[in-house]
C-alpha cells in the first residue's frame, strides 16, 4: 500500500528537474549549500514564471545516479516529520533513472508572462522534460505498477499532478524560484513548491524547497555531478506550524551523478 511517508520520500529527491530564471544574492545559494542544517525559508526567491533555465552543457539525456548522502531533523525530538525515520533506509542506496533535458523556444515558455517586451520566436531555451523524469523518477521508487502517469498543466509548467494505483494523487505547484551561477561556472538552482497528497484518510499538504548545484566535469564519467539539499516545512495547517517558524523539519541531502544516455 502506498502510504503518505513513502509517496513524500519519493518526490524529495529531485523535484528540481522539473521549472524565468530569478537571479539570487550573490553567494546566497552556495553559502546555503555549504551551511547543511543551518536552514530557514529561502528570503530571495522570485515568484516562479515560464520555465526553469538550464546551462546549455545540460542538454540531452542523463542516466542519473541519485543517492542520499545524509539527513536531519532540526527540531528532534520535539518536532520529527512522519517518514523522517524510515528515510534512514535509503542512506546511501543509489537509484538510477532516466531524465533529459529539451530546447524550448522562448516565446513559448515565457507566452504566460504578459509584461515582457516581444521576443524573436527563433530563440530557444534549454528546459526539463518535466513528464519524463517525473515519470521514471516515480517508478524507480515505486514500480511501474504503482505510477500510471504524470500531468503537466499545459497553461503553467509549474503545476503537476502524478497519478497513483488507487485513485491517488500527488500535486505539485513550483510557487518560487532562483538561481546563480559561481564563478568556476556551477550552476545552482532553488525552487519553492507546495506538494499535496489526495486519495488518503484526509489530503496532506507541506512545503518543500530543493537546492541543487550542479557542476559539469571535464570528460570524464560521469559527466555532471550535483550536491542537492531538500528541505521540508510545516504547512500552516500543521499543529506545530507557529513552533517550527521558519526552520525546516527535515533536511535531506543527495548526491547527483548524470552520465550520457543519448
Amino acid at each position: 500500500m502506498l502510504t503518505i511517508r513513502v509517496i513524500f520520500s519519493i518526490f524529495l529527491a529531485i523535484f528540481l528537474l522539473l521549472g524565468w530564471n530569478e537571479p539570487a544574492t550573490a553567494g546566497e545559494l552556495s553559502q546555503r549549500l555549504a551551511n547543511f542544517t543551518q536552514w530557514e525559508k529561502l528570503k530571495t526567491v522570485q515568484p516562479a514564471k515560464g520555465d526553469l533555465v538550464y546551462p546549455e552543457w545540460m542538454a540531452g539525456t542523463w542516466q542519473v545516479k541519485s543517492t542520499l548522502v545524509d539527513l536531519a531533523a532540526p527540531l528532534a525530538p520535539d518536532i520529527v516529520t512522519p517518514g523522517f525515520a524510515g528515510n534512514r533506509q535509503q542512506l546511501n542506496q543509489p537509484m538510477s533513472f532516466l531524465v533529459r533535458f529539451v530546447k524550448q523556444q522562448l516565446a513559448e515558455s515565457i507566452a504566460s508572462v504578459k509584461f515582457l517586451p516581444q521576443i524573436d520566436n527563433k530563440s530557444q531555451i534549454l528546459v526539463a522534460d518535466r513528464e519524463f523524469n517525473s515519470l521514471n523518477l516515480a517508478r524507480a521508487y515505486l514500480g511501474d505498477e504503482a505510477v500510471l502517469s504524470v500531468k503537466v498543466d499545459p497553461d503553467s509548467p509549474n503545476r503537476q499532478i502524478t497519478f497513483l494505483r488507487g485513485d491517488r494523487q500527488l500535486v505539485s505547484l513550483v510557487t518560487a524560484r532562483a538561481t546563480e551561477t559561481t564563478p568556476d561556472g556551477e550552476f545552482i538552482a532553488a525552487e519553492v513548491f507546495q506538494q499535496l497528497f489526495k486519495g488518503g484518510s484526509r489530503p496532506y499538504l507541506n512545503s518543500v524547497e530543493s537546492t541543487t548545484a550542479y557542476h559539469k566535469l571535464p570528460a570524464s564519467t560521469p559527466a555532471i555531478e550535483a550536491d542537492q539539499v531538500t528541505a521540508v516545512y510545516l504547512s500552516p495547517q500543521d499543529p506545530d506550524y507557529f513552533t517550527a517558524g521558519s526552520r525546516p523539519v527535515a533536511l535531506y541531502r543527495y548526491r547527483l551523478e548524470f552520465s550520457r544516455a543519448d
